[in-house]
């Protein structure tokens, strides 16, 4: 059974998810001090967080960047607000997923499967490291290491850099990398991958390696062994 944390101060929407939820045998649990959200996230060790954005004391994304500074467990988001800076805020934060509220329940429930079958459901037996650009990818520790030091993904950067590297030196369209990400292009949007894509390649630079993922226009991603100069 996959154990959630849902960080939500509306009470009446907190039961409701958590009795929806419940009847797909998810473990939820919730936060009874907005002030020690991270204390409790440590305590309640879950599969997958969720998120509001609008909490008291501290907001979502506060406790996001405390989340991640700990843990690449993957968080969604959820909002009443309509900017589409909240989208791209929590991207870059190290999110996985947003969802706008209000939101149909199967909606909710198609992204937390979509999620947990990425993040915990590779296959029987995955690929545990990969070498690239000299470069080790080690899908275990989420980690790309070379010479010049190491770098931490999140689940979808390094999901992104799985599929890339399996189909290494071939164009990976958008289109088949969201569906890869989210099972269902209906529940995304396409600016999502971009910050996604963005935020690897920075993580990527690091290593001088951000320059071998290149842009196709009108087609997709490559990762190169040779370096490119097209990005986003």
């Amino acid at each position: 059974m996959f154990k959630l944390l849902l960080i939500e101060d509306d009470a009446t929407l907190f039961h409701e998810i958590k009795e929806r939820l419940s009847q797909w045998a998810y473990e939820v649990h919730g936060v009874t001090d907005f002030a020690k959200v991270l204390e409790q996230f440590i305590s309640t060790k879950p599969d997958l967080v969720i998120i509001d954005i609008q909490l008291p004391k501290f907001d979502g994304f506060h406790w996001c960047r405390q989340i991640r500074a700990h843990s690449n467990v993957p968080i969604l988001f959820l909002s009443s607000r309509d900017h589409p800076s909240d989208m791209v805020m929590s991207m870059q934060l190290g999110a996985d997923d947003f969802i706008q509220k209000p939101f149909h329940f199967d909606v909710l429930i198609a992204k937390i499967q979509a999620i947990l079958r990425r993040v915990y459901n590779y296959g029987a037996e995955p690929v545990k490291l990969k070498t690239w650009c000299g470069a080790a990818v080690d899908f275990e520790k989420n980690t790309v290491t070379n010479e010049a030091g190491s770098v931490e993904l999140t689940k979808n950067e390094l999901h992104i850099l799985r599929i890339l590297i399996e189909n290494k030196n071939r164009i990976v369209s958008r289109e088949d990398i969201i569906t890869s990400l989210w099972d269902d292009q209906r529940f995304v949007s396409d600016n999502t991958l971009t910050v996604n894509v963005n935020r690897l390649r920075k993580k990527l630079d690091e290593l001088g390696l951000g320059r071998f993922i290149e842009t196709k226009v009108g087609q997709g991603y490559i990762a190169a062994e040779e370096a490119g100069d097209s990005h986003d």
